[in-house]
C-alpha cells in the first residue's frame, strides 16, 4: 500500500526580507501599520538591544571557556524573536522565560549579571519578578513554564484584571519556549488549559530547529504554528528572524489577550546558530551548509541594512557598537567579581519561613566539615 501523502502547511509572516527590504508577505500587510507607528527611537533601540544581547552572549560563553561559570546557553541568532516581542509586552504583563531569553530579562529591567550569577552557582535561584519587571525565573525542567504561565494566567483572569477595557490596567502572560519543549506534555496541558479557559495568554514558541541534536522534522510533521488551531486558539507562523514582524505580531496577540479574546500561538522560525548550551557540540549532528544557510539570514544585519535604507547614520552604528561593547565589558568585570555563596544559601529558602529542620541539616554540615583537617571551608 503506498504511504499516505500529507500536505500540513502554513505560510510564514515576514515584514523583512533577508536583506532588509521592507517587503511584506500578504499575510502581514495587516501588522505593517503597528510598525510605521513606531517612534525613531524605539526602532533605534530594537537594534541596539539585539547588538548588545549578541556581545553579552559572546561574553557569558567566554567566561564559562574559561572556568568562570558553569553553563553558558547561547542566544546567538534569536535576538530578532526575542528583543521584538519583549517590546511588545507592557509593563504590567508577565513573562515566563525558558532558559535563554536574556535580552528578554533586560529589556524587562533584569541587570544581567543575575543570570551570569545563576549560571556561576552564586545564587540557587535567580531574582525576584516583583522587582524586575514582572520577568519570571528561568526554568531548566522544558516546559515546565509553559504550566506555571497558563496557570498564572488563569489567576489574572480570575481576579478579573483583563477585558475591562482598561489598557492601563489589563494584563496579559507572555511564555517562551523552544520547539523542543512542545514535545513535552506539558506543553500541550497547557494549550488544552489556556484554551479551555480562555486566559489572557500568548504562547511563544522560538523554533530554532534542534532540540538540543533532534532537528524539528522530527518532532513534528507539520509546523508548529497549527498546534494552536488543534488547540482552539489562533496561531501564526513568522520569520523570527524579522524584528518588525516579531514585535507586531506579539503586540497585537497581547492586545487582544488582554481584552479578553483568550490566548493565542506564535511560532517564530529561527535558528540557534550555537550550541544548545556549552554542554553541546553542535558540529555532531548539523551541517556547515545548513549553519551558513542561516548564517545569510542573521537578524542583526538583515535589520542594520533596514536602518541604513531609511538614513540611519554611521554616528549611530558606532555609538550602538560603543554601547554593546561597554555592557558586554561591565557584565564580565561584574560576573568576576561575584562573591561566592555561603552555606547557609543552601538552606535559606526551602520552606517560606524558618524550619527546625533546615538548622539541624546545616548544624549537621558545619560539624561534618569541621571533622576535617583545617576545619569547615
Amino acid at each position: 500500500m503506498a504511504a499516505r501523502e500529507r500536505a500540513f502547511t502554513a505560510p510564514t509572516v515576514q515584514l523583512l526580507t533577508p536583506t532588509g527590504e521592507l517587503r511584506p508577505t500578504p499575510e502581514a500587510e495587516a501588522y505593517l501599520p503597528l510598525v510605521e507607528a513606531l517612534p525613531d527611537d524605539l526602532l533605534e533601540r530594537f537594534y541596539r538591544d539585539m547588538l548588545v544581547s549578541r556581545r553579552i552572549d559572546v561574553a557569558g560563553a567566554n567566561l564559562q571557556r574559561q572556568g568562570q561559570l558553569a553553563l553558558w546557553v547561547p542566544s546567538h541568532g534569536q535576538e530578532a524573536a526575542q528583543v521584538g516581542s519583549a517590546h511588545a509586552a507592557r509593563p504590567q504583563d508577565h513573562i515566563f522565560p525558558s532558559y535563554r531569553e536574556h535580552v528578554v530579562g533586560m529589556i524587562r529591567g533584569l541587570d544581567p549579571v543575575n543570570i551570569l550569577s545563576l549560571l556561576r552557582g552564586a545564587t540557587l535561584g535567580g531574582w525576584n519578578p516583583a522587582e524586575n519587571g514582572n520577568f519570571h525565573l528561568y526554568t531548566l525542567v522544558l516546559a515546565s513554564q509553559t504550566l506555571h504561565a497558563t496557570g498564572y494566567a488563569m489567576g489574572v483572569q480570575f481576579d478579573g484584571l483583563s477585558g475591562t477595557g482598561d489598557p492601563e490596567t489589563d494584563t496579559a502572560v507572555l511564555v517562551y519556549y523552544g520547539d523542543g519543549s512542545t514535545s513535552q506534555g506539558d506543553a500541550s496541558e497547557a494549550l488544552l488549559f489556556a484554551s479551555s479557559y480562555q486566559t489572557p495568554q500568548v504562547f511563544f514558541i522560538q523554533n530554532n530547529q534542534w532540540a538540543i541534536s533532534v532537528p524539528v522534522s522530527r518532532q513534528s510533521r507539520s509546523p508548529l504554528s497549527l498546534r494552536g488551531g488543534g488547540f482552539g486558539m489562533p496561531g501564526v507562523r513568522i520569520d523570527g528572524n524579522d524584528v518588525l514582524i516579531s514585535y507586531a505580531v506579539t503586540r497585537q496577540s497581547l492586545e487582544e489577550a488582554r481584552a479578553g479574546e483568550g490566548p493565542s500561538l506564535i511560532e517564530a522560525e529561527t535558528y540557534r546558530m550555537g550550541a544548545h548550551t556549552t554542554a553541546d557540540d553542535p558540529t555532531k549532528y548539523r551541517t556547515d551548509a545548513e549553519v551558513a544557510y542561516w548564517a545569510e539570514r542573521d537578524p542583526i544585519t538583515r535589520y542594520r541594512a533596514w536602518l541604513e535604507g531609511r538614513g540611519a547614520s554611521a554616528a549611530f552604528f558606532d555609538d550602538a557598537d560603543s554601547e554593546a561593547a561597554d555592557a558586554a565589558a561591565d557584565v564580565r568585570r561584574r560576573a568576576l567579581d561575584l562573591p561566592a555563596p555561603t552555606r547557609e544559601k543552601i538552606f535559606a529558602h526551602v520552606y517560606s519561613e524558618p524550619h527546625p529542620l533546615m538548622d539541624e541539616e546545616l548544624a549537621w554540615l558545619e560539624s561534618y566539615e569541621s571533622g576535617f583537617e583545617g576545619g569547615a571551608a
